[in-house]
């Protein structure tokens, strides 16, 4: 089956290489006129000049101080706000969930699925999103389309890929087709190891209960402290990060004394956990579109079923108040959304709903921008590379009509899209 996968993935990007122009590493490009926010909180560059070489930023300043080389491409971004590109913390490309959305995908082909992630992929970039962290995605995929997307054989956002999440027999996700399960650390051991040879940047385990699984408390402590404790030494050894899957904050508190690098979702976190968090220097990828009203159509579009809608419903106000008090309490939040980045939520997308949400649960727009571009770079240990918009990072850059560090509703209306100096999307 491995074999017959690897060939598969061979063909798909032949076929993709076809379809997909490569960056031209020569190519010089202009983009004047508008106003770079600077994500310091220091004043803006107003009039602003990006000069883009092949891939990077090469010089970015005032009109006038900043030289355009003969020749270049110029776009007019006059009366748009730059921002580096968006990024997305928790993402699924190959997401199933229950009910008809399931149903539908029953015994959906490797080849399939492929497809169906490069098509999440590219609609993620037209949304905006230039960056994303994959928290769980079958048969590799995931790590064959990173691959793809790095080589430039196809379109879709930078990706960070946690492989195959790792999950005990019962336990979250367990009940998925095609996903092995684990039980005690010598198995866990093996499995972080398995996905990190894989080409996995993060290891995702599931140490509490979930929505989408039906059994199994969403604040209930199901993985064993000596089994989180395996896989994050075991993780850590390899320089490759952990991250949880947690609702509960018992286990949560545990996996934080042994290191946890990041907690997904946390919808029955306390304060006393939360202030370890902070201490330790945890990350929290919140993820609270999913709980909230402004995804119900999603769910009835999928055909939830009962349970499932009662599950999710159940962590919302407790989900919500968790997200308010890691903010009061300064813990490091990055911007995810446990949907496609590019999925409707209330008139706009999940990327933009979710940053939304953090500014109503009591963050700042600057706090909220900055959780879905140089924060997330800073978790990704990328920050170096991306998540601002300066001299020799990416040319990641996302142009809105208004300052989205006065009004956050500003990335509703993303008019411009370029990742690593090319434009993905034009309605200027």
């Amino acid at each position: 089956m491995r074999n017959t996968w690897l060939s598969f993935s061979a063909l798909l990007l032949v076929f993709l290489a076809l379809s997909v122009q490569a960056v031209d590493t020569n190519a010089v490009t202009a983009i004047v006129g508008g106003t770079v926010v600077d994500l310091e909180g220091k004043a803006p560059i107003e009039n602003a000049v990006i000069v883009v070489e092949g891939e990077r930023i090469a010089t970015i300043g005032v009109a006038g101080s900043v030289e355009i080389p003969d020749g270049a491409e110029q776009i007019d971004v006059k009366g748009a706000w730059l921002i580096p590109g968006l990024m997305n913390m928790h993402v699924h490309l190959g997401l199933v969930l229950p009910g008809k959305m399931k149903a539908e995908l029953h015994n959906e082909s490797e080849a399939a699925l492929a497809l169906r992630m490069a098509m999440n992929a590219r609609e993620s970039l037209q949304a905006g999103v230039t960056t994303i962290r994959l928290t769980g995605d079958l048969h590799q995929a995931d790590l064959a389309l990173m691959r793809a997307i790095n080589k430039g054989q196809a379109d879709g956002p930078r990706i960070f890929s946690a492989g195959q999440a790792l999950t005990i027999v019962a336990g979250h996700g367990s009940k998925k087709e095609g996903r092995k399960k684990f039980s005690g650390p010598d198995e866990l051991v093996k499995g972080a190891r398995t996905q990190i040879s894989a080409g996995a940047k993060w290891i995702k385990i599931a140490i509490s209960g979930g929505i989408a699984t039906d059994g199994g408390g969403l604040a209930e402590a199901l993985m064993m402290p000596e089994e989180i404790q395996a896989v994050i030494d075991a993780a850590h050894r390899f320089g490759v990060k952990v991250t949880a899957h947690s609702g509960s904050p018992v286990a949560t508190s545990i996996a934080v004394d042994y290191g946890l690098d990041c907690v997904e979702h946390g919808y029955f976190l306390d304060r006393p956990t939360l202030k370890k968090m902070k201490e330790h220097g945890t990350w929290l990828v919140p993820t609270i579109v999913v709980s909230q009203p402004a995804s119900a159509p999603f769910f009835e579009r999928i055909g939830s079923p009962p349970w499932y809608l009662k599950r999710r419903d159940s962590a919302g106000k407790a989900h919500w108040k968790a997200l308010q008090m890691a903010i009061e309490e300064g813990v490091n939040i990055a911007l995810g959304t446990d949907q496609m980045p590019a999925e409707p939520n209330d008139g706009t997308t999940a990327t933009a709903r979710e940053a939304q949400y953090y500014v109503e649960a009591g963050m700042t727009p600057l706090q909220a921008l900055r959780s879905a571009t140089i924060e997330t770079a800073r978790m990704l240990e990328a920050e170096d590379e991306t998540g601002t918009l300066e001299q020799g990072k990416y040319a990641d850059i996302v142009a809105v009509d208004r300052d989205p560090t006065q009004d956050i509703k500003a990335l509703r209306n993303i008019l411009l899209v370029m990742k690593g100096g090319k434009v993905y999307r034009n309605k200027l």
